[in-house]
């Protein structure tokens, strides 16, 4: 709630003692009311205020991308739709022959054996390391006698040719475990195979009008408001650097990926979600529930100090609203002071 919304309508005018007054609606679920003479009282609090606002979003397991397996023939087993696959796992068989998934960022474009040297080497050398081949095998990107060794070991264990050469028949590298969103050849289709993928950790994507990039950073929290009720905490993860129009006649947006923390988040994909962002955060601020507010005849605000069964009025500076309460300042204020609020 920013403060343009005390002034455009959340003020119920009121009269009292012949004076105009407003009282500015809003909730607080933390008010804690204490009830003398029909008025009810809220403490004034110190600490962080934060401003949020709510955009849309679509819940699932990040971007989607295609990952091949380089090599012809028939598909002869694919995975189903939803079937996570880590490293040392088959990806796809090809003419029954098993297409094992390894991690690493550099896709397998060569047969890799004995002499060579390369990142794609490291790559396989340390994958073999971490599937428990090779006690002499160092990751140091050259193809070895000891690295050679170690992937005979691994070819007999998977029932391959025992070469000790990998070529892409064998392997598909990947940054990481995959989830399958769907095998786009099936069994029984000519190869190369190509399953579009995503990763599996849960994620949220929101497309953000571009006009209003200010509300994310790069690590700052959000929560997710999930399907059917409960909510997740977040981080962005990624904050796109180009607008696009997703319609020839939408307004241009970015997007933004948001990663969330711990379990929890089911297994939909593709659901609608509702993102709280931060749009302010004023830190150690004394504040107050937003009812507690009175707009003064003579103009700006005040608050009802209420102790010892006595109230008295007093003017206050407002500056940020957030989670139905807004900041104020002013002489005298302190932490713990009791300020009259409407009686529910």
């Amino acid at each position: 709630m920013r403060r343009k919304a005390v002034a455009a309508g959340a003020v119920l005018a009121l009269v009292a003692g012949g004076a105009a007054v407003a009282l500015a609606t809003g909730e607080d679920e933390g008010v804690a009311e204490t009830k003398t003479g029909g008025l009810a009282t809220a403490d004034i609090r110190r600490g962080d205020l934060v401003d949020t606002e709510r955009v849309d979003g679509e819940l699932g397991y990040g971007e989607e991308r295609t990952l091949t397996a380089g090599v012809q023939g028939t598909v002869t087993w694919a995975p189903e739709e939803g079937a996570v696959v880590r490293r040392g796992r088959t990806l796809m068989r090809i003419d029954g022959g098993p297409v094992t998934l390894m991690y690493g960022a550099v896709p397998m474009y060569r047969t890799l054996g004995e002499g060579l040297e390369g990142e794609d080497v490291e790559q396989l050398e340390k994958n073999l390391r971490a599937l428990g081949y090779g006690e002499d095998l160092t990751a140091d990107g050259e193809f070895t006698a000891a690295t050679r060794y170690a992937v005979l070991e691994w070819q007999e264990d998977r029932g391959l040719p025992e070469t000790g050469e990998v070529d892409r028949a064998q392997i598909a590298f990947s940054p990481g475990a995959v989830r399958v969103k769907k095998a786009e050849t099936p069994a029984g289709a000519r190869a190369p195979g190509r399953l579009t993928v995503t990763g599996t950790a849960r994620s949220v994507h929101v497309d953000l009008d571009a006009d209003r990039q200010d509300l994310v950073k790069k690590g700052a929290k959000v929560t997710v408001e999930l399907p059917g009720g409960g909510t997740a905490r977040g981080r962005v993860s990624e904050v796109g650097a180009v607008a696009r129009r997703l319609q020839p006649d939408a307004e241009p947006t970015i997007g933004v990926e948001i990663a969330l923390d711990g379990d929890g988040t089911g297994t939909l994909d593709r659901a609608p979600v509702t993102v709280e962002l931060e749009r302010e955060r004023r830190k150690g601020v004394l504040s107050v529930p937003v009812e507690a507010l009175l707009a003064l005849a003579e103009g700006g605000f005040g608050v009802e100090l209420v102790a010892g069964g006595t109230s008295r009025l007093v003017a206050v500076e407002t500056g940020a609203f957030g989670g139905g309460r807004v900041e104020i300042s002013g002489g005298g204020l302190r932490e713990g002071m009791r300020v009259g609020v409407p009686a529910s």
